[in-house]
Parts: C-alpha cells; sequence; structure tokens
C-alpha cells in the first residue's frame, strides 16, 4: 500500500529504571523523546487507565526511518500479566549481545548466533549475533494468531501488506509494506490467544487523507474499530489523527496520518534528560514501601 509504514510497538512497563537500562545498555538504543500526561489518552494508549502516565520513545534512530519501541508507564502500576500475543522482536547486533553478557543480563542461544533474552515484564526479544547494519537493526515483530490464513487475509487484504514469506513447518507468514522496514511476522500458536493485561499496539502511518477510507473500509467489512478518527494532542507539539482497529485475534492496530506524526516524531535532544528527571522524581515505590504496601498488579 503506497506510502505506508509500520512505526512501533507499544509495550508496558511496570519497572521504568529497569527498562530504561535494558533498552539503553543492553540493547544500545537511544531516548528519542519522552512525554508525561496527567490523564489517560483518549485512544487509550496507555491502556485503560485515567491517571498520569508517562510515554517514552526507543530506538536505533529516528522515528522517519526505524522501528522504535513505545514505553507506556503507568504512575502506580507495577506489573503487568503477559499474555501470549506478543511472539517477540528480533534485532540484529553483535553488540547487544556482548552488552547483554558483559551486563550479566540473560541470554539463551536458541540456534546458531540467535539469543533470547526478555524485557523487564517478560517481553521476549531475539538478538541476532550479527554486526549491526547501517539502516535499522529491527527486523521484524512477531505476533500470535489462532487461525493463520483468517489473519492474512486481514493484514493483506485489508490492510495492503504483502506477503514475503511463508513457512508452513514453523506456521508462520512473513509480511510488510516495504523490503527495507521492519517486518511483521504472525504465528499460528494452534490455540486461543491470550492478551493477559499487558497487551501492546503496533502503530503505522498512512497519508492523513487514507484514514477516513480505511475506517469506512473495516465499517463496510464488519471489523472492530476500538476508537473512530480522533485527534490526540501532546502538549506544545503537533497533534495527530488516529483509527484504533482490532485484527481477527483482537491485536490492537493504530493507523496514524503520517504528516502530523513526521512533526511529533522528531528527536527530541533532551529525551535522555527528561526520562532521568521523571524517574528521579518519581517516589511512587518509596510512597508503597513507607507505607508497607506494593504497587498494583494490573
Amino acid at each position: 500500500m503506497a506510502m505506508r509504514r509500520v512505526l512501533h510497538f507499544v509495550f508496558k512497563v511496570g519497572d521504568r529504571a529497569k527498562t530504561a537500562t535494558f533498552y539503553r545498555d543492553v540493547l544500545g538504543m537511544k531516548i528519542l523523546r519522552h512525554e508525561e500526561f496527567e490523564e489517560g489518552c483518549k485512544a487509550s494508549c496507555n491502556g485503560p487507565y485515567d491517571g498520569k502516565w508517562s510515554k517514552t520513545m526507543v530506538g536505533f534512530g529516528p522515528e522517519d526511518d526505524h522501528f522504535v519501541a513505545e514505553l507506556t508507564y503507568n504512575y502506580g502500576v507495577g506489573e503487568y500479566n503477559l499474555g501470549n500475543d506478543f511472539q517477540g522482536l528480533t534485532l540484529r547486533s553483535s553488540q547487544a549481545v556482548r552488552n547483554a553478557k558483559r551486563l550479566g543480563w540473560p541470554v539463551t542461544e536458541v540456534e546458531e548466533a540467535v539469543y533470547r533474552t526478555e524485557a523487564p515484564g517478560g517481553y521476549p526479544f531475539y538478538l541476532v549475533d550479527k554486526e549491526q547494519p547501517t539502516g535499522d537493526p529491527v527486523q521484524k515483530v512477531c505476533l500470535g494468531v489462532s487461525d493463520l490464513p483468517k489473519s492474512t487475509h486481514y493484514w493483506t487484504a485489508l490492510l495492503g501488506m504483502k506477503v514475503l514469506e511463508k513457512n508452513e513447518e514453523k506456521k508462520t507468514v512473513l509480511m510488510g509494506y516495504e523490503d527495507k522496514q521492519c517486518k511483521l511476522e504472525l504465528h499460528d500458536i494452534g490455540g486461543s490467544i491470550d492478551h493477559g493485561t499487558a497487551f501492546g499496539r503496533i502503530a503505522f502511518s498512512c497519508p492523513r487523507d487514507q484514514l477516513p477510507d480505511l475506517e469506512a473500509l473495516m465499517k463496510k467489512e464488519n471489523q472492530k474499530i476500538l476508537t473512530p478518527l480522533v485527534s490526540l494532542d501532546t502538549p506544545g507539539k503537533a497533534t495527530v489523527e488516529v483509527v484504533i482497529l482490532a485484527d481477527p485475534d483482537t491485536h490492537e492496530i493504530c493507523f496514524v496520518g503520517d504528516e502530523a506524526f513526521r512533526e511529533l516524531s522528531k528527536v527530541d535532544p533532551k529525551g535522555n534528560t527528561l526520562l532521568d528527571k521523571a524517574m528521579a522524581e518519581d517516589k511512587s515505590d518509596e510512597w508503597f514501601a513507607k507505607h508497607n504496601r506494593q504497587k498494583a498488579s494490573a
């Protein structure tokens, strides 16, 4: 589909400090921008929570040409229940493998030159032990599905992705919009999909004028629309328009107008400092410990 691109995956995080260590020190990603919000997102970007939360974008380079992670932190929630929906993110970086071993971050070699590790919260990552490419090291994101043909039809016929590779033995289909972009892999897990409370969201951009047509197509095909076309404000930054969809296994899918998103997603040189400042000022752990209580488990 012309001019569509994959942007990021949203992870809910309960321990912001350990999560920052994983992405910055183990994977070697950079803090691209950090934003604080006093109330929940109109498109449930932070999940079904109404209180204070933060968003941190991390990646190997600018969001214009890199797939990145969006880390959402809800103040007061210390843990989420992981399901089987997110099957892993694969990236190519021998430096990340060396970083993990040097820092004592657990890694397991699952096949030749491929190591499995976990981000805080249990999210699986696969590190390919090869020299990091000059482009984006992130190769693919894998989502679990219960009916591979049905899901493949949804993502190709309705969302316009191209099938790039099928593996009947592994029960996977690899697809994407452009060869140079991070790919989406669907993996038939042979059972129902459990999203837990840690459920994420994968985001794409398209020209703004495609958003109403996309919403109309989903209505016509009787597909789930979680959030109809809506404008989202970020204080001091560009306002973007989004439509939130759900595929046959209710994986959340965000489409955002590309023009405004490119303005919103510009790298903020103060991002690293803003994250460190927010973590230093977050006294929630101390408050809960002082009152002999634990943060909520979602």
